[in-house]
């Protein structure tokens, strides 16, 4: 059995269409999935037995991923780029995100700023000191 690809796309009104490589659109007979409400996603997780929802008890043993690896990703940089643009010493960042550290207060706010806007704190650090 041969595996191929196509392209399709979402027209404005919901239907589907598969995108030719001429660029011509044709429609595609799959119906978009009807709004759902909060108690049918509910049911409709509990029924699938490949991804049943997570309990309680799964939630305790997961690690949650941290922060500052989040926001790195994020901005689409490397471990190395993200420590050298905000001068964060390169195994401290890799502690972090491993989880054989926490930020402590002032790290945290420092990691805030620069989720908020990262490209003003990269100016900061760039700007000579004042006189």
């Amino acid at each position: 059995m041969s595996k191929s690809n196509i392209t399709a796309r979402m027209r404005r009104d919901g239907s589907l269409v598969q995108v030719l490589d001429d660029g011509t659109e044709v429609s595609l007979a799959v119906q978009p999935l009807a709004p759902m409400s909060d108690e049918e996603i509910e049911a409709a997780a509990k029924r699938d037995p490949d991804n049943p929802p997570l309990t309680d008890a799964d939630f305790a043993r997961m690690k949650p991923v941290p922060r500052a690896k989040t926001l790195r990703r994020a901005l689409g940089l490397t471990q190395e780029e993200f420590a050298t643009r905000f001068h964060i010493p390169l195994g401290t960042l890799r502690d972090w995100e491993q989880g054989r550290a926490q930020p402590d207060q002032p790290a945290r706010a420092y990691l805030k700023a620069i989720a908020g806007d990262p490209e003003a704190v990269a100016r900061a650090l760039a700007a000579p000191p004042p006189r």
